[in-house]
């Protein structure tokens, strides 16, 4: 009970406080993501130098607070990182959603390790991955589409 405690603490943090919500000037890269079934809309924007670092990144727009928190935790994780590196990490965080991660890989996710109940809470699991199929989509292909829709 005391670690379900905790995480909730950090995502109350995160919502309520979120350190990368807001929108950046001249993004080179920016993409909306709408989760339709909660009304979830956020737009995500990084910055990737040549060499595909992610140097820069926010998020603004309206959202529960599982959408909210889960994105602000997981441009903290990301920013700084290569870009196949954020992209692993995108696949372990998808794996904890299913409940498919393993021990070792839940350490590599530090903070997004409080949204591993969700994985018990199917109405949730499209806010809590919605910045993370943006993120998937600007570092794939770019800003080439307009938005992202979780499904």
């Amino acid at each position: 009970m005391e670690n379900r405690t905790f995480y909730n603490e950090i995502l109350t943090e995160h919502n309520i406080h979120p350190l990368h919500k807001f929108k950046m000037i001249n993004p080179k890269n920016s993409l909306r993501g709408v989760n339709p079934s909660c009304g979830d809309d956020i737009t995500l924007q990084l910055n990737v130098s040549d060499d595909g670092v992610i140097e820069d990144g926010a998020f603004f727009g309206d959202g529960c607070a599982i959408s909210q928190a889960s994105a602000d935790i997981m441009l903290d994780m990301i920013l700084g990182k290569s870009v196949e590196e954020a992209l692993a990490l995108k696949d372990t965080f998808l794996k904890m959603i299913k409940d498919q991660v393993t021990e070792e890989e839940l350490e590599l996710l530090e903070e997004a390790g409080a949204l591993q109940d969700i994985s018990h809470m199917p109405s949730r699991v499209k806010c809590a991955v919605l910045g993370w199929h943006t993120l998937e989509e600007i570092l794939k292909n770019g800003s080439d589409k307009t938005s992202v829709t979780t499904e």
